[in-house]
C-alpha cells in the first residue's frame, strides 16, 4: 500500500443515503477521519455554522484539515457527495482503489456512472420515498410515477452489470470495469434503501446480488454504522408499526421545513 499522509479530515453527515456513501468512500480508502452527525431533523444543517460548509444546507460535507505537503496548514471545504467521492480518491487513493487513473476510458466511465446516479437515482428516489412514506396524503400518481421512474433506472443498472458478467472475474461484476469504484459506492448508497421507498430489489437479480456483495464488505459494514448504527434502525423497521411511526417524524419534519421555505420564498400557501 502507497504511503498516504496522516489525514485530518472531519465528516460532516447522518444516517442517510446520501451520507453512506461518504463514509464508506472513507472506510474503503482507509483514511483517517472524525465523523460529525448532523441531527438533520433538529435542522442543524440549516445553522449559520454549517452553511459556512455547505451553503446549500445538506450533508454529507467535509472539512479537510491535512497540512499541504509542504507542511502548511490548510481547511478544505468539500460539499456535494459526488464531489466530495472524487475529491478523496483524487487526494488519498494513489493505488486506484476506488477509481481508475485520471484521463483513462474507465475514469470517464465511473465519472459517468456518477452523475448519472446523482442526476437519476438519487432524485427519483427520494421523490419515490417522499411520496410513499412522508407527504400528507397518498397520491397515487406521485407514488407510481416515481416507483416507476425509480424501477426503469434499476433496469438500467440490471441490464448494466448482466453485461459487465460477462467480462468481469469472479468477484464481479462491477459497473465499471474489474473492481467495486465509486460509482458503485453511489449507486449502492441509495439502491441500499430500496425497501423504504417500497421497491423490491430482489426483482433484479443482478442488481440484487451486487447489494449483497457490497454489503457484505468489511469497510461497507463500517461505514453503514456511522454516524448511527444502520443494522439497529433496520431491525428497528422490521415492524409496520416502527415505519409507520418512523415516517410520521420524518414527515412532520419535511412539511415543516416545506413551509417555512414556501413562506421565504414567497410562495403563496
Amino acid at each position: 500500500m502507497a504511503n498516504l499522509p496522516k489525514t485530518d479530515i472531519v465528516l460532516y453527515t447522518a444516517l442517510t443515503p446520501n451520507g453512506h456513501k461518504a463514509s464508506i468512500t472513507l472506510e474503503e480508502l482507509g483514511i483517517r477521519y472524525e465523523v460529525k452527525n448532523i441531527e438533520i431533523m433538529k435542522n442543524m444543517q440549516k445553522e449559520d455554522w454549517f452553511l459556512k460548509i455547505n451553503p446549500n444546507g445538506r450533508i454529507p460535507a467535509i472539512v479537510d484539515r491535512t497540512p499541504t505537503p509542504d507542511g502548511k496548514a490548510r481547511e478544505k471545504r468539500i460539499f456535494e457527495s459526488g464531489a466530495l467521492m472524487l475529491y478523496l480518491c483524487q487526494k488519498y487513493d494513489p493505488e486506484n482503489k476506488l477509481n481508475y487513473p485520471y484521463d483513462s476510458d474507465q475514469y470517464w466511465e465511473v465519472v459517468e456512472w456518477l452523475v448519472w446516479m446523482q442526476s437519476g437515482v438519487g432524485p427519483m428516489q427520494g421523490q419515490a420515498n417522499h411520496f410513499y412514506r412522508y407527504a400528507p396524503e397518498k397520491i397515487e400518481y406521485g407514488i407510481k410515477r416515481y416507483q416507476t421512474e425509480t424501477k426503469r433506472l434499476y433496469q438500467v443498472l440490471e441490464d448494466r452489470l448482466a453485461e459487465q458478467a460477462k467480462v468481469t472475474g469472479e468477484d464481479g461484476p462491477w459497473i465499471v470495469g474489474d473492481r467495486m469504484t465509486i460509482a458503485d459506492v453511489a449507486n449502492f448508497g441509495w439502491i441500499n434503501w430500496a425497501e423504504w421507498a417500497g421497491i423490491d430489489v430482489t426483482q433484479f437479480p443482478h442488481l440484487s446480488q451486487w447489494v449483497d456483495r457490497i454489503n457484505d464488505r468489511p469497510a461497507v459494514k463500517r461505514g453503514l454504522d456511522v454516524p448511527d448504527s444502520f443494522t439497529t434502525l433496520k431491525e428497528k423497521l422490521k415492524s409496520k408499526e416502527a415505519q409507520e411511526e418512523y415516517a410520521k417524524q420524518a414527515s412532520q419534519w419535511v412539511l415543516k421545513g416545506q413551509e417555512e421555505d414556501q413562506k421565504k420564498h414567497g410562495v403563496k400557501i
